[in-house]
C-alpha cells in the first residue's frame, strides 16, 4: 500500500483541534481509577460525549460477577462501529481506566489544566488521549475520505491496568469483536509492534510468632524471607546478558514492588507476603520463566526449612510480537508519520506491556501507536503531572486518519 496525502482529511482535522482538546479534557477530568475499578461512570459519561459527536455507541456491560473476580468493581466497554462496505475490519482500542495519581502534582490530577501547550492530568497520555484521537480520526474518515469498503470499529475498555482481560479479551471472546486488524493506544508517537511480558508472583513465607525475650521459640518468617529476597536479588545481575534483539525492548527486569507482615516490634514475625515482578522479553518462553524463579525461591527457601514458602501467580502476560498479516498496515503507519511528524518514524518495540497483547492472542495483527511525546518519561506516566503535548494529540489524529484512509482504498 501506497500512504496517500488527503489535504481533505488535515483541513477537517485542523478545525476540530479545539474540540479533540475539549474531548480530552472532559475525559480526564472523569476519575476513573483502577484500582479500585470503579469505571461505569467514566464509560457512561464517555458514551454521551461521543453521541454527541454523532456516533452510536454500543454499552457492554461485563457480568458483576466476572468484574468481582477480577478485583474491580464495576466495568462496561465501549464500541462504536463504522461499517463501510465489505472489507477488512481495523480494532482502535483505547482504555479510559487509569493508576491512582499517588502524591507530588503541581496541579489538579483530574484537572485536565493546559500549561505551555501541554494538557496535564492522569490519563493524558496513558491513555485517554486516543480515546479523542481515535474518535476524531474515524469523524475524519466519514467526513473527508467516505470509504466504500472496510469497517472501523472504536473499542474502548477499562481494565487495561489490570490486565485487560474484561476489555478487549473479554470483547473478543465474547464474539462482540471480530477485527482482522488492531490499533491500540500508545504512550509516545513511535510505532510499536514489540513489547515485552510480564510475570506478577507473590511469595507467603509463614513461620511462627513467639515473644521478642524468647524469639528461638518461634520461627522467624521474615529471616526466611530474607534469605529468599537475597537470592532473588543476586539472581536479578545475570538478567542483564538475556537482552532482546528487538530494538527499544533491552533486557529482562525483576522488581520485588511490594512486602507486608509481621505483628509488632516485640514479636517474631509469623508470616510474611512480598510481592515480584518480572518483565519477560520476547525471545523468552513464561513457562519457563516462571519455572526458573520457582525453583530460585525454592532453593533459598532452604535455609530456613522450617518455615513454609508458598508462592501464587497473580498475572501473566505475555509478550507482544508482529504477526503475519500486519506488515503493510504498519509500513502505512510509519510512512503518514514521518511526514506529519517531520522525522523517521519506525516500528520498534517497548519494555512495558499492555493489553494490545489480547487482540495478537486471538491472532490479530496490532500496533500500537497514539498521542504522546517522545517517551513514556517525558509525558510523567504513571507518575505525577502526567501530560501530553497537544500539538501531538492534534498530529496524532492526522496520521491515525490517514492510515485508516489508505488501509480502507486499497
Amino acid at each position: 500500500m501506497t500512504p496517500t496525502d488527503r489535504p481533505a482529511i488535515r483541513s477537517f482535522l485542523a478545525a476540530r483541534r479545539q474540540a479533540m482538546t475539549d474531548l480530552l479534557a472532559a475525559v480526564v477530568r472523569i476519575p476513573s481509577d483502577n484500582p479500585a475499578g470503579d469505571c461505569a461512570r467514566h464509560a457512561g459519561i464517555t458514551a454521551g460525549l461521543l453521541e454527541a459527536m454523532g456516533f452510536e455507541v454500543e454499552r457492554h456491560v461485563v457480568p458483576d460477577a466476572l468484574v468481582k473476580a477480577h478485583g474491580m468493581v464495576s466495568v462496561t466497554n465501549l464500541v462504536v462501529r463504522r461499517c463501510y462496505g465489505e472489507g477488512p475490519v481495523i480494532a482502535l482500542n483505547a482504555h479510559g481506566d487509569v493508576v491512582p495519581p499517588g502524591e507530588g502534582w503541581t496541579t489538579d490530577p483530574y484537572g485536565g489544566e493546559i500549561r505551555d501547550g501541554w494538557l496535564y492530568g492522569r490519563g493524558a497520555a496513558v491513555s485517554k488521549s486516543d480515546i479523542s484521537t481515535y474518535a476524531f480520526a474515524m469523524l475524519a474518515l466519514d467526513h473527508a475520505a467516505q470509504p466504500t469498503r472496510g469497517t472501523v470499529e472504536l473499542h474502548i475498555t477499562y481494565d487495561e491496568e489490570t490486565g485487560g482481560e474484561l476489555g478487549p479479551a473479554w470483547l473478543l471472546s465474547e464474539g462482540i469483536s471480530k477485527p482482522d486488524l488492531a490499533l491500540c493506544a500508545g504512550f509516545s508517537y513511535g510505532v510499536t509492534q514489540a513489547h515485552n511480558g510480564c510475570l506478577h508472583l507473590e511469595v507467603e513465607v509463614t513461620g511462627r510468632s513467639a515473644h521478642a525475650a524468647r524469639p528461638f521459640t518461634g520461627i522467624d518468617a521474615l529471616e526466611a524471607s530474607t534469605a529468599i529476597l537475597a537470592a532473588l536479588y543476586a539472581w536479578r545481575g545475570n538478567l542483564a546478558v538475556r537482552a532482546s534483539s528487538i530494538p527499544g525492548i533491552g533486557a529482562p527486569q525483576l522488581t520485588i514492588g511490594l512486602i507486608s507482615g509481621g505483628i509488632n516490634t516485640n514479636v517474631v514475625p509469623d508470616r510474611i507476603v512480598f510481592r515480584l515482578d518480572r518483565r519477560i522479553v520476547p525471545e523468552e518462553r513464561a513457562e519457563q520463566v516462571e519455572a526458573e524463579l520457582r525453583d530460585v525461591i525454592a532453593l533459598a527457601g532452604l535455609a530456613c526449612p522450617e518455615a513454609k514458602v508458598e508462592v501464587r501467580r497473580l498475572l501473566l502476560a505475555t509478550p507482544l510480537m508482529p504477526l503475519p498479516g500486519g506488515q503493510a498496515f504498519t509500513d502505512l503507519l510509519c510512512a503518514h508519520a514521518s511526514h506529519v511528524m517531520g522525522e523517521t518514524i519506525a516500528a520498534g518495540g517497548v519494555p512495558l506491556y499492555t493489553d494490545a497483547r489480547h487482540y495478537a492472542a486471538a491472532g490479530v495483527p496490532v500496533i500500537l501507536y497514539g498521542a504522546g511525546p517522545r517517551s513514556i518519561e517525558e509525558a510523567n506516566a504513571h507518575r505525577a503531572d502526567e501530560r501530553v503535548p497537544l500539538a501531538d494529540l492534534h498530529r496524532a489524529a492526522e496520521v491515525v486518519a490517514l492510515t485508516l484512509a489508505d488501509a480502507l482504498a486499497s
